[in-house]
């Protein structure tokens, strides 16, 4: 199943648009100790009302011979996140190894 469309958040009067928003790393990768982290500027959805228990990060660049929309990595909130009527915000963590969304080691 792609992705990006299951247990995708679907009422768009929830003030989340279907396929989520772009990521930009606020930062170059850098090296903590021996891992390769990555850091992404938070991300926000105003005028929100819906429940999320995570997301998914996912590559939508086109490649030929490749599945459109290819998961990079789910994240776990750790218990269901809600928001009414107000800014649902994603607060990526510091970019140090055992932190970083994105680390390779």
């Amino acid at each position: 199943a792609d992705p990006t469309s299951t247990y995708e958040v679907t009422t768009t009067s929830s003030g989340y648009t279907a396929g989520g928003k772009s990521l930009t790393a606020s930062a170059d990768p850098v090296l903590s100790g021996d891992t390769a982290c990555v850091k992404f500027n938070n991300i926000s959805w105003t005028s929100a009302s819906f429940t999320a228990r995570g997301c998914l990060i996912y590559n939508s660049t086109s490649v030929t011979g490749f599945t459109a929309n290819r998961a990079v990595c789910a994240v776990n909130f750790g218990s269901d996140k809600t928001v009414t009527s107000g800014t649902f915000t994603v607060e990526f963590p510091a970019q140090t190894a055992g932190n970083a969304i994105v680390q390779i080691a």
